[in-house]
């Protein structure tokens, strides 16, 4: 979250890892302010992690471009 912001502002940025007895993931969380105040989250498998990974950084070169 920015520097400015409390812990339960809706630009915090909440990450964890469950263990659903199928293996561990990293659950990322973010509140969006929502009607119902519903969190929204994703689940990475730890495999998946560098494809994603790879992804985001190739998003963010054309962002900055």
């Amino acid at each position: 979250m920015p520097e400015d912001e409390p812990i339960f502002s809706e630009r915090a940025t909440h990450i964890e890892i469950e263990d659903e007895a199928a293996g561990e993931y990293l659950v990322i969380t973010q509140q969006q302010g929502n009607i119902n105040n519903d969190n929204r989250s994703i689940a990475i498998d730890p495999s998946e992690w560098e494809t994603i990974k790879s992804a985001i950084e190739q998003m963010l070169t054309i962002i900055r471009k």
